[in-house]
């Protein structure tokens, strides 16, 4: 199940999300909005849910969680966007990281897990 954080995370989303993967989550994030999509086997997903949720394709990136380092990964299939001046699957733009890297401290950071 994929989620739609807009607040800060409680331990039992971010244990629910965790529960694909078991040692990361894959997000989606909403550089504009400053909201995620977190869970799931896919970033696309996450994307998705984003999108029913009323977000733009284009503020979308994709990204992970590691929660027991504290730290965010920036690759993801679907950041690859030659429309948008990213041809990796890392976000290459400084910006976007640290908008992305903002939002999902901002949600996720701190919050202990069971």
């Amino acid at each position: 199940m994929i989620l739609l954080i807009k607040e800060q995370a409680t331990p039992e989303q971010l244990t629910e999300m965790l529960q694909p993967l078991g040692s990361y989550i894959k997000l989606a994030v909403d550089t504009k909005r400053k909201i995620i999509a977190g869970g799931g086997l896919l970033h696309a997903d996450c994307e998705a849910v984003l999108l029913e949720d009323g977000s733009r394709q284009a503020d979308i990136w994709g990204a992970s969680w590691l929660p027991f380092s504290q730290t965010v990964s920036y690759e993801s299939l679907i950041n690859i966007r030659p429309r948008q001046n990213n041809r990796s699957m890392e976000i290459e733009d400084r910006t976007i990281r640290y908008s992305v890297e903002e939002t999902v401290k901002r949600l996720l950071e701190g919050v202990g897990y069971e």
